[in-house]
């Protein structure tokens, strides 16, 4: 099983640094116990993704609710994702359902959308599979650049091997939306521009959307250093792999989101927020960020709905409101309206 570059003895003094300031890139709060598995789960299926990818195993806890684990070549070990399916889905269904990617935040995981909102009261009436997959203990689901290497790489996992066994076991369709908190803002836009067509919608709740413009780097490689990784061994140094860190930068890629309906949320932070300073703090690092890739899509003529406010944390409070702001949005492009 493949795994990610851990920090030598030596380097532990940066780890502790950096580590120091990822107390300002806080996750949010880690994750409950799992749940009971339902007893006569369905059997697990036996089909195998074109690139190798399987599922290994499924735990129903309710009757729309199930976890998979899910054997990727592309990370290198199994890989856990979270599906709701709809009220009148089966896997023998004649018919297929939209997808709607759901990816957590840094540190934290493939529960964090079910633990922390009502997405299963709110889809439960919903004609769409929302699927809610692992990218990893940091929350960046990038291909890592491990001094070449190349893997872990949970963008392959997510984008590719995710979406063929969706489609060949759960009666998953062609249509399709990404959205995501923070570090999943910044994959949802990345993914969207990297994949043109792939996603029809793309949603950013408070996202990483700058990943080059001053003070970004330092956050990045501190989200990495709180998990006791090397900073390096996403994509290796921001000055001498600048050209890697630019072909992850959601700004930089901006033009590859024509056609894709599109929606951004962000706040202030500390100007007008509520005193919870280290939440606020990082809204407010990344504000800059979200205005200007507001702006950059201006200039390129791509539309996009946003919803900037004041004040807000860096945090599910306010998160599990954006996303309901953001529906109509996801929902024109599944075509659910």
């Amino acid at each position: 099983m493949h795994t990610h570059r851990r920090l030598p003895g030596a380097a532990a003094a940066l780890a502790v640094t950096l580590a120091a300031s990822a107390a300002l890139v806080l996750g949010p709060a880690g994750p409950a116990p799992a749940a009971t598995a339902r007893e006569g789960a369905a059997a697990v299926p036996a089909g195998t993704a074109a690139d190798g990818a399987s599922v290994v195993s499924q735990t129903w806890l309710d009757a729309r609710t199930v976890d998979l684990r899910i054997s990727s070549p592309a990370v290198g070990g199994t890989v856990s994702t979270r599906l709701l399916l709809p009220a009148d889905w089966s896997a023998q269904a004649g018919r297929t359902w939209p997808v709607l990617y759901l990816l957590q935040g840094a540190h934290d995981d493939y529960t964090s959308w079910t633990r922390e909102t009502d997405i299963e009261q709110f889809t439960a009436d919903k004609e769409v599979i929302v699927a809610m997959p692992s990218s990893g203990p940091t929350g960046i689901p990038s291909a890592w650049w491990n001094y070449g290497s190349g893997h872990p790489d949970y963008e392959t996992f997510q984008v590719t091997e995710l979406m063929q066994l969706l489609q060949q076991d759960y009666r998953a369709g062609a249509t399709r939306a990404i959205g995501g908190v923070s570090t999943g803002g910044w994959a949802a836009m990345a993914f969207a521009a990297r994949h043109p067509g792939t996603f029809a919608a793309a949603a950013s709740y408070s996202g990483v959307l700058d990943t080059t413009m001053p003070g970004m780097p330092t956050v990045v490689e501190a989200i990495v250093a709180r998990e006791g990784l090397d900073p390096m061994s996403l994509w290796g140094s921001p000055v001498l792999n600048f050209p890697l860190w630019n072909a992850e930068n959601p700004f930089a890629l901006a033009s590859g989101l024509q056609g894709t309906k599109l929606f951004l949320s962000s706040g202030t932070g500390v100007v007008g927020g509520n005193g919870e300073l280290s939440a606020e703090a990082l809204e407010t690092t990344l504000w800059p960020g979200s205005q200007a890739f507001a702006v950059r899509l201006a200039l390129l003529g791509l539309p996009v709905q946003t919803h900037f406010y004041t004040g807000g944390t860096h945090s599910w409070t306010y998160w599990k409101q954006e996303y309901k702001t953001s529906w109509p949005v996801i929902a024109q492009a599944l075509g659910l309206t």
